[in-house]
């Protein structure tokens, strides 16, 4: 299953995202998010955007930065596969046949 990424843009920077920027970078399915601040930034077009917020319902994190120990948000980093076939997290998970519905390749 792949998810839609609202695009909500950030506040301006001075500066640009990156290696050696200052900025904690994580690595969250298709992009990378930098964290700044309270704010969790990704660029997209010439800007940065403000990354999804988890939907668990336990907390009010980034999905690159939850940490929630019974998370079932489909856009966080650690949601485990349920498929039965691996116990890697949906971001991970490479099984062909997988049914997981929070998983990125899902059926």
């Amino acid at each position: 299953m792949s998810t839609a990424t609202l695009h909500r843009e950030s506040e301006a920077h001075a500066h640009t995202h990156g290696p050696n920027c200052g900025h904690l970078a994580v690595i969250h399915h298709d992009h990378v998010d930098y964290i700044h601040g309270d704010h969790v930034h990704r660029e997209h077009d010439g800007h940065y955007d403000e990354c999804v917020t988890c939907e668990c319902g336990d907390c009010n994190d980034s999905c690159a930065t939850c940490e929630c120990d019974n998370c079932n948000c489909p856009t966080c980093n650690h949601a485990a596969c349920e498929c039965g076939d691996c116990s890697d997290a949906c971001v991970n998970c490479v099984c062909e046949n997988c049914q997981c519905a929070t998983c990125n390749h899902a059926a």
